[in-house]
């Protein structure tokens, strides 16, 4: 296996384990053994659990001696909970290391030098976009600015409709799209929607399986406005934790969950636009089915923008079909 195979492995592996790891990154890792053969393949544990270089390197055994450690982020050159992942790399005799991003914490930092030093071969970027674009996308936007990243996630007609003239919104999109929307719920710290949902829509806001069973990671619910919300209502049922914040400024949202890595804004069209105007969407990511809807119902309220010469300018870095449907991800132009 060359190395920017044996990275697309750390990588899926990566991704199997994002959310499960908060506050720490989700990182993978593959050992190859001298011949080039996969000898160990670990993946960052809950606090206080083995990072992922240390579970790939007991997996391979004595197969590391003399091999490579295909890594996701640059190995921790840091004792915190755990022991250096570099002391470990050191020890297990391995002969080259390959990472794709380098670690912002300057606490961590440092790794790659201390291994170099010791006389391994240290080869850094192998595949570093793709890395930073999906497992490390949310752990590196928080090391670099300290607040969440905040993802604006909607459902919408070709048209830009999120319901039907009469309110109507069940469903817009298909079935496989709706499984994408839960399987995002899993991997993220906390789902905000503002009151106006809740009155509406009543939405239970948990992460469940394809066979409709409760995941068994679920986020933070978190209920944004000034309004007084039912106490039957179900998002304040036992499925997961609901945080209320009586505010309409996204800028207090973003500090309450300062503590976060992954937010996903679900909010209706005010909200959005709210958060829009503020500057505080990191991403969107949009699933548009292949229906027409018209009338008022939009999926996003003003944004501000009184000519076309002050449209908020976005870029596409990700389009793909799901199901009948199309998924748009978008990031600020």
């Amino acid at each position: 296996m060359n190395l920017e195979s044996a990275m697309r492995l750390a990588i899926q592996h990566a991704e199997n384990v994002k959310g499960a790891t908060y506050p720490n990154p989700p990182v993978g890792a593959v050992i190859l053994d001298r011949d080039g053969e996969v000898a160990g393949v670990g993946a960052t544990e809950p606090p206080g659990g083995p990072h992922a270089e240390v579970l790939a390197l007991r997996r391979a055994g004595e197969r590391a001696v003399g091999g490579a450690v295909v890594v996701t982020l640059e190995p921790c050159n840091h004792h915190g909970r755990t022991p250096p992942c570099v002391d470990a790399l050191v020890a297990a005799g391995v002969s080259t290391v390959v990472y794709a991003v380098a670690d912002p914490n300057p606490v961590a930092a440092g790794g790659a030098a201390r291994l170099a030093d010791t006389g391994l071969t240290v080869t850094a970027g192998v595949l570093a976009d793709a890395v930073a674009g999906g497992p490390l996308r949310e752990w590196l936007h928080r090391e670099r600015t300290g607040s969440p990243h905040v993802t604006w996630k909607f459902a919408t007609s070709v048209d830009g409709r999120s319901a039907a003239a009469d309110g109507s919104s069940q469903w817009i999109t298909s079935e496989a799209a709706r499984a994408d929307v839960h399987r995002r719920r899993g991997v993220a710290d906390a789902i905000v929607v503002g009151t106006g949902t809740v009155f509406v829509d009543d939405p239970v806001l948990t992460a469940r399986l394809p066979n409709g069973t409760l995941a068994e990671r679920q986020p933070l619910r978190v209920v944004v406005g000034e309004r007084e919300i039912p106490q039957d209502a179900r998002v304040l049922n036992e499925d997961s934790r609901t945080m209320v914040i009586r505010t309409h400024d996204p800028h207090e949202v973003v500090k309450a969950l300062s503590d976060r890595t992954a937010v996903l804004l679900e909010g209706g069209p005010t909200l959005a636009g709210a958060f829009l105007r503020a500057g505080l969407i990191d991403r969107i990511v949009a699933y548009v089915a292949p229906i027409l809807l018209g009338g008022p119902i939009t999926a996003v309220d003003d944004v501000g923008v009184l000519s076309i010469a002050h449209a908020q300018r976005w870029r596409f870095d990700g389009i793909e079909p799901i199901g009948p449907d199309v998924l748009l991800s978008l990031v600020p132009g």
